[in-house]
Formats: structure tokens, sequence, C-alpha cells
């Protein structure tokens, strides 16, 4: 439905004007240095929309415009529009471990590079 701008099945179910806030970054110039004094811990994607991650730049495979999330328990799950692609991973690996967040950069590399 996100990807779709809003629509499902034919089917209007957010206005396109939603869906295009709820996936644009939203941090101010401010946050976004408060943020990245984290490191990787608050993501790598750049911004915040609603309720969202969303990346403002390339620095991986990732387009910039990619949506999602990072669970702590182990889950990914991003939206790219420019490659319309969809991915989810879940796992039961929770984030206080070196291994899971190198499975998802391993997971999201492998997607990518299928497509590229």
């Amino acid at each position: 439905m996100l990807l779709g701008k809003g629509t499902l099945g034919g089917e209007r179910v957010l206005s396109r004007a939603s869906v295009e806030l709820m996936t644009m970054d939203h941090l101010t110039p401010g946050q976004k240095v408060e943020k990245d004094a984290f490191g990787d811990h608050f993501g790598r994607h750049g911004g915040f929309g609603f309720g969202m991650a969303v990346r403002t730049h390339r620095r991986d495979l990732a387009s910039p415009g990619q949506f999602g999330w990072d669970g702590g328990l182990g889950t990914t799950a991003y939206a790219d529009p420019s490659e319309g692609l969809t991915g989810i991973l879940l796992t039961q690996s929770a984030m206080d471990s070196p291994h899971t967040p190198r499975l998802h950069r391993d997971f999201w590399t492998t997607t990518y590079q299928a497509i590229s």
C-alpha cells in the first residue's frame, strides 16, 4: 500500500499526500546531529518519517527514499520505491548481539545484489 502511494488492490486506503508525509524525513539538522552522535545505534538511514526510518542518502546499496524499520527483537522491514522492492526478515535474535545487525546487513546486501 505504501509503495502504491496509498492504494491497495485498486482501492485508495490513504491519500497520496499522507503517504508522502509518512515516508519523508522530518528531522531538523540539529536533530540529525544529535542522532548521529550515537553512531549506528539509531540507524544508518539518515532520517525519520512518521513512524519509520527514511533513507536520506546512499550509504550502501539501498536507494535514497527507502523507508521501514529495524526492530529491537531482530526484525527488519523496508520498502524501496525506486526499486519497487519490499523486504522483510523476521528473526528471533535480539539486537543485543553484534550478530543480528550483521545478519540484517547481509540480508539487505544480498537482496539488492539480486536485483542489480
